[in-house]
């Protein structure tokens, strides 16, 4: 849609956006008032119209004709969507931080917070020693045994070693007492879903503290060997916190599980990581469903089973012969109300989280994150997302991926709170917790948000709590998070891209910089990104372009080790080396435009992103294939929306007879998708199935997806 200059907008054009004629005089009058005083076009201008004139209850289509509107013929490709100022960069951690010691950091470099955050990213990745050792002290991170300096050189680890000879517990972290919280303080705040009139319930320090350790008390008397895999297959709620903190205060190693996950799933990272117990839901209640879970994880033929009943049921049906009710596991000692449990203090390289990544042979890669780990979350969270006591973070997510601890650390490492709701975040029962909570920052993913832009699930809900919001596990569209800004009176969405293997971002946001929609505007702290031209050479660091993503390989917090697969293969055999170091690799293509900004375009392997979760086109192909006798073969490609967004599934398929209609093809969609669902994740929805005679292939014979890829997304619509 073309959009008019804001100098030619007319008081009948904002009524036809929606607008009751007398309010849309009011705003044509406060809009020239401001194009007077912050001119006609441009970031200045938008920033006034974004904080003075445009509200939530305002009609979509109008945020889109001021926005639009203020950057016809604006040469800087993307625009900044929002601004920081000066009196609110100052008071973020980064910002009181370079205040108090920006001149000895960086010299006459200094200016000031805004002016000099580059300086400062780029003093990071320069200075780990200072940095990080600058950065454990401003979060308050204390090692029972510190370690002999924050990083040294290894044959083993192409990044080196990080903080040899450090001990501590990453649990134990997030029950101590210390400056930002006492044992008063609130830490976890919840909502079933369905209470939405209800308070909020919430949760202490104190309570906390109390619950962890008798969990961890009960779980001793499993007698499983210190440093035994424990796996937890549940809804992110309260318990399922207190369980995952309690594992690894105990010393045990949680084994992430998404409650979405069919039992093969199931079955095979229980194997991988050699589980000895797990802890499950008898069933989930999604909106009136209740989905079987327990069922699931017998069917997986899991180890030990610690089952918590359904949410409002204290009664547990058909357990196996050796399986375990909540109410018998926590029986099983006695109640610990004021005897401390003593966590358990490891080396930093000790494991405390499997986590699981596709890869593209089918089987997951099995991540270990260790003790460091989880500082990487936490310190990205403080630097990034600002958050700091006071803040109460909500981010729908699960266990079973890597936001789910990222959450856990990023809020209470960082004395903040954690939001959560027992449901479906797609309605106005989640938008409603956000405000009731009192949520201030909120993290997303597109798919979510597109939800409630097409609801519109947010009206007549005040979100002005929020300070930030944060995006991960998908391509964001423009216009969604457009109107997402909107409903928070234009507060900035810190965009947030890493893995599971980086334990958290290496590119991202700052409440320090100008925020662009669907863009990155700088690597993470202590991170440096290179794009790879065809030949595999990295671009000049400044220079505009698109290519293959590489990483420094000095990266706090990065994985060193795969249970599964050989870790330098994966990640460095093949890459090139650059000042001495051999970069690591991705897997992503980035551009870098001329405004300095970062976007995201999307695999260059075989790997696709489907509603925030990374799968191998191979495990979905295995499916599909065995779905119909008419298939000859197929190739499971993720297409970019043309509007920007989360990538559609499409179904390239080869069949044996050549002879199809449209109607044969549909009955095949919904094929797939009922098998995919049943066999892989209820949440993978096939868009399209799209007929090809052969399909591109290498010399070697390997399907070139990517072709396929770029061929499907000059297509209009799927």
């Amino acid at each position: 849609m073309a959009y008019r200059a804001l100098e030619d907008i007319t008081i009948e054009e904002i009524g036809a956006a929606g607008v009751p004629p007398d309010e849309a005089e009011r705003l044509h009058a406060c809009l020239r008032l401001i194009l007077l005083e912050s001119g006609s076009s441009g970031p200045e201008a938008w920033d006034a119209i974004s904080k003075r004139l445009l509200s939530p209850d305002l009609p979509f289509p109008l945020h889109q004709m001021m926005y639009y509107g203020c950057y016809v013929g604006f040469d800087s490709e993307p625009p900044p969507a929002w601004i920081p100022n000066e009196e609110c960069a100052a008071s973020t951690n980064t910002g009181r931080l370079l205040q108090r010691r920006g001149k000895e950091l960086l010299g006459s470099r200094y200016k000031d917070p805004i002016s000099s955050f580059t300086d400062f990213q780029e003093f990071s990745v320069e200075n780990p020693e200072a940095y990080w050792k600058m950065i454990f002290e401003e979060m308050g991170i204390s090692f029972s045994v510190p370690p002999s300096c924050i990083l040294r050189d290894h044959d083993s680890y192409p990044g080196g070693q990080w903080m040899p000879g450090a001990h501590l517990n990453a649990a134990g972290l997030c029950l101590s007492l210390n400056d930002k919280r006492g044992l008063d303080d609130v830490v976890i705040l919840w909502r079933d879903e369905g209470d939405d009139s209800l308070p909020v319930h919430t949760m202490t320090l104190k309570e906390l503290r109390t619950q962890v350790w008798l969990v961890a008390n009960a779980l001793d008397t499993l007698s499983l060997p210190k440093g035994s895999a424990i796996a937890i297959d549940m809804q992110m709620t309260v318990t399922a916190v207190i369980i995952y903190l309690a594992i690894i205060l105990a010393g045990y190693v949680v084994v992430s599980i998404a409650d979405s996950f069919a039992p093969n799933e199931i079955a095979t990272r229980l194997k991988i990581a050699n589980a000895k117990a797990i802890f499950t839901q008898d069933s989930i209640i999604r909106g009136e469903k209740e989905l079987p879970l327990y069922s699931k994880v017998v069917e997986a033929l899991a180890p030990l089973a610690i089952i918590i009943p359904t949410q409002g049921s204290t009664i547990i049906k058909g357990l196996r012969a050796n399986d375990i009710s909540w109410h018998d596991f926590l029986g099983r000692v006695e109640y610990t109300k004021d005897i401390p449990y003593a966590a358990v203090e490891q080396p930093i390289e000790a494991f405390t989280n499997i986590l699981f990544s596709s890869g593209t042979t089918g089987e997951p890669k099995a991540i270990p994150w260790r003790h460091a780990t989880p500082l990487k979350a936490a310190a990205d969270a403080w630097a990034h997302m600002d958050i700091r006591k006071g803040d109460v973070v909500a981010w729908p997510t699960n266990l079973g991926w890597m936001m789910g601890p990222w959450l856990v650390y990023a809020s209470l490492i960082n004395g903040a709170s954690m939001a959560l709701y027992n449901g479906i975040p797609l309605g106005s029962g989640f938008a409603k917790f956000v405000q009731d909570a009192r949520v201030t920052m909120l993290g997303v993913v597109p798919s979510i948000v597109r939800a409630w832009k097409n609801t519109n699930c947010t009206m007549g809900l005040n979100w002005s709590a929020i300070r930030c919001f944060s995006s991960t596990g998908e391509a964001s569209s423009v216009d969604d998070y457009l109107w997402l800004m909107g409903r928070a009176y234009y507060k900035p969405v810190i965009e947030y891209c890493g893995g599971t293997e980086i334990g958290g971002g290496f590119v991202t946001g700052s409440l320090l910089q100008p925020q662009a929609l669907a863009a990155f505007s700088t690597p993470a702290m202590g991170c440096k990104l290179f794009i790879l031209d065809s030949d595999g050479n990295p671009l000049p660091e400044t220079a505009a372009g698109i290519g293959e993503l590489a990483l420094n390989p000095t990266m706090f917090g990065a994985s060193v080790t795969l249970l599964n697969a050989d870790h330098y293969d994966v990640y460095f055999k093949g890459m090139p080396v650059l000042n001495g170091k051999l970069l690591r690799r991705h897997g992503d293509e980035f551009e870098r435009t001329a405004s300095g900004y970062y976007k995201a375009h999307g695999r260059t392997d075989d790997t696709m992103n489907l509603g925030g979760i990374k799968v191998s086109s191979v495990e979905i192909e295995r499916i599909c294939n065995s779905v119909s006798s008419s298939i000859l073969e197929t190739a499971a490609i993720g297409v970019p929306p043309s509007t920007g967004g989360p990538e559609q599934l499409v179904m390239a398929v080869i069949f044996k007879d050549q002879s199809f209609s449209e109607e044969n093809l549909e009955k095949l969609r919904l094929a797939f998708n009922s098998a995919l669902q049943k066999r892989l994740n209820p949440l993978f929805k096939v868009s399209s199935v799209v007929p090809v005679p052969s399909l591109p292939r290498t010399a070697s014979n390997k399907v070139m997806r990517r072709v396929l890829r770029q061929q499907f997304s000059k297509r209009s619509k799927f």
